[in-house]
């Protein structure tokens, strides 16, 4: 792998109006965070970009993570917040099975319904999982991404209903993960850290942060 992605850390402006605007809602949200990838991507401009995000906020702050494979900050509208830029190649790079990493995810943990037989031709509704049932999710998703689970410490978080005339009516109930684990497969991770884990990526789910565990 030789195209890494950069990660672009934005301290939102709280007195603006637009972050206002955004904090309440993330279809515009998405809509903002897009205006950093070049044009004319296609139909599903988000994959092609390679786009993930992640709000993380605080009792005083505000902070926008956005992981693409271009990203151009001066394209948010203007005093939006305080954007730095930084090449995710160290972090591919050092990637080696039996690595020791703490990780953070905000995740959709979620399942389709099963129907009764006698709608075998129809698809069940996505349903939300939440305790035990999101842990046990995310150790099966994070075994497919290359990572052996050491610690999982969970943060409900407010869940984000799409707003606007085109936006999907589901609830996406969000989750953060917090914890420390060992690679066991390292390409399926960077896949994993690339493509992001899970449903609800254009609001604000998915993006893996990977960092070396601390030795001491």
């Amino acid at each position: 792998m030789n195209d890494y992605p950069v990660l672009a850390r934005i301290r939102l402006n709280p007195h603006h109006r637009a972050v206002h605007r955004d904090l309440r809602d993330a279809t515009q949200m998405h809509r903002t965070v897009m205006r950093m990838v070049p044009d004319n991507l296609g139909d599903s401009p988000r994959l092609q970009a390679g786009l993930l995000y992640r709000l993380e906020e605080t009792d005083t702050s505000s902070t926008l993570l956005v992981q693409a494979a271009q990203l151009d900050p001066a394209l948010l509208p203007a005093g939006y917040g305080h954007a730095e830029i930084k090449n995710l190649a160290p972090m591919f790079s050092a990637l080696r099975k039996g690595l020791a990493v703490r990780y953070r995810i905000v995740l959709n943990p979620a399942k389709r319904e099963r129907l009764p037989l006698d709608q075998k031709n129809k698809r069940g509704r996505v349903v939300p999982l939440s305790g035990a049932d999101a842990d046990q999710w995310w150790l099966r998703r994070a075994a497919d991404a290359g990572l052996h689970l050491h610690v999982l410490t969970p943060t409900n978080l407010p869940p984000i209903r799409p707003q606007g005339q085109q936006a999907s009516p589901m609830r996406h109930s969000l989750l953060r993960y917090d914890g420390t684990a060992t690679v066991t497969d390292p390409d399926a991770l960077a896949q994993a850290a690339l493509n992001g884990i899970g449903r609800g990526k254009p609001y604000g789910a998915g993006l893996l942060s990977l960092a070396p565990a601390s030795t001491a």
